[in-house]
C-alpha cells in the first residue's frame, strides 16, 4: 500500500519538504480505497472459508451431494 500510494500520489522528484495539498488528498483517497478493499476482500474471504467448513461437514456426515 505504501508503495503503491507513494508511486501514484508524490512525483518521483520531490519539490518541498512537505507534501502539498493535493499530494496529501490523493494519499489519503489512495489509503482509503486500499483499507476499504482489504476489508472487503477480508469479508468475501471469510464467507467463503465458512461455507467450505459447511460443505465439508455436509460431506463428511454423508448428506452432501460431491
Amino acid at each position: 500500500m505504501t508503495q503503491a500510494c507513494h508511486r501514484k500520489c508524490v512525483p518521483p522528484h520531490y519539490k518541498d519538504a512537505e507534501l502539498s495539498k493535493g499530494e496529501s488528498v490523493c494519499l489519503d483517497r489512495c489509503v482509503a480505497k486500499y483499507l476499504d478493499v482489504h476489508e472487503r476482500m477480508g469479508k468475501k474471504l471469510t464467507e467463503l472459508s465458512l461455507q467450505d467448513e459447511e460443505l465439508l461437514k455436509r460431506m463428511q456426515q454423508g448428506t452432501g451431494t460431491a
